[in-house]
């Protein structure tokens, strides 16, 4: 396996726990999108973990498309 494949691996996993962690609410039907916000403001930690879930899903679709590029 190379590098790009680990890559992947950790990239996926740790998009998925941000998807996860971003609950904007504190009961299970906010974090199924029940939740009446529609126009707010993401400050603090909420921030950087949306910033870092961007970056996260960009690696991962850079590490997948480097790993078909280099297969072939």
């Amino acid at each position: 396996m190379s590098i790009y494949n680990y890559l992947t691996i950790f990239s996926s996993l740790f998009l998925t726990l941000l998807i996860l962690v971003q609950t904007r609410g504190a009961s299970l039907g906010a974090g199924l999108g029940g939740a009446g916000e529609v126009n707010t403001t993401r400050r603090g930690t909420d921030k950087t973990i949306f910033q870092l879930t961007i970056i996260t899903g960009l690696v991962f679709c850079f590490s997948l498309i480097l790993s078909v590029i280099i297969k072939k």
